[in-house]
């Protein structure tokens, strides 16, 4: 008993006793978390059975370059963490799997074996590996229980510097670009604020709510059906176009109207 007590007046012991601890805390939490993980993720993205088959074709179409464990290579990143919802975005736009490399992949017709369900199973797939942002339901993205004027005040701080006021995209560093929301679903819109493709941010919940994203997804759905009346649109890309068109068609009728003027003096005298 000496022996012991005197171990636990020791000065050290305090911090041995504070590491233990923290370990067991740590082992507990450990094992709680991976039981059942896969199958929650799968569950939450799909069907169970999606697992075994998304990993048959992820390793058939996709392992080439995110590796067959989808541990990233040089060619592509790792898709552990990325959640369902990246792989939703990315393969219903037709962006994933990109025809080759480049600066940014272009949203693209899907290809010919990606459908609903093949985009499911491989998305059940990925979000069994670790977890992520899962596709968000219809409720979450519905434009009619958003408040378009409140979301436009967001969109406007937010995406503007490189969506365009109107969803129309535009240009970027580096071979980027912002592209254009006019094809883009609610859920699409959805998916690319929680998963950041590309040179995209990520807004999480704590940045931007859920019910204010459905609110800015209410906004780009009501402005791109909104019409120009007074006159073209010229893609609403804004002052480039606008200031293209002026100086051609300003120009070139100030020069037209000066030959003609120079013209009739002519023949006058």
């Amino acid at each position: 008993m000496t022996r012991i007590t005197a171990w636990r007046r020791h000065p050290l012991a305090r911090y041995a006793v504070l590491i233990l601890a923290l370990a067991l805390v740590g082992m507990v939490y450990a094992a709680f978390v991976q039981v059942g993980k896969p199958a929650d993720a799968a569950l939450a993205a799909g069907k169970v059975d999606d697992v075994a088959e998304g990993k048959s074709l992820f390793i058939q179409h996709c392992g080439s370059c995110h590796g067959m464990s989808a541990q990233g290579t040089g060619t592509a990143p790792t898709l552990i963490g990325v959640g369902a919802a990246a792989v939703d975005f990315q393969m219903s736009t037709g962006r994933m799997p990109a025809a080759a490399p480049g600066p940014q992949a272009p949203r693209k017709p899907p290809a010919n074996w990606v459908n609903e369900t093949t985009t499911r199973q491989i998305a059940a797939y990925v979000q069994s590996l670790g977890g992520g942002p899962q596709v968000p339901g219809h409720e979450q993205v519905d434009p009619a229980m958003g408040d378009a004027g409140k979301g436009g005040e967001l969109f406007r701080a937010n995406c503007i510097q490189c969506h365009n006021w109107a969803g129309a995209g535009g240009a970027l560093t580096q071979g980027k670009y912002a592209p254009n929301l006019n094809s883009s679903t609610p859920t699409q819109i959805y998916e690319a604020m929680i998963t950041g493709p590309q040179a995209m941010p990520v807004f999480n919940d704590t940045t931007i709510t859920p019910e204010e994203k459905r609110s800015m997804i209410a906004y780009i759905t009501q402005v791109r059906e909104q019409r120009d009346p007074g006159g073209f649109g010229l893609g609403r890309i804004g002052p480039v176009t606008e200031g293209l068109v002026a100086f051609v068609v300003g120009i070139a009728a100030l020069v037209l109207a000066a030959i003609w003027i120079t013209a009739k003096k002519r023949q006058k005298s």
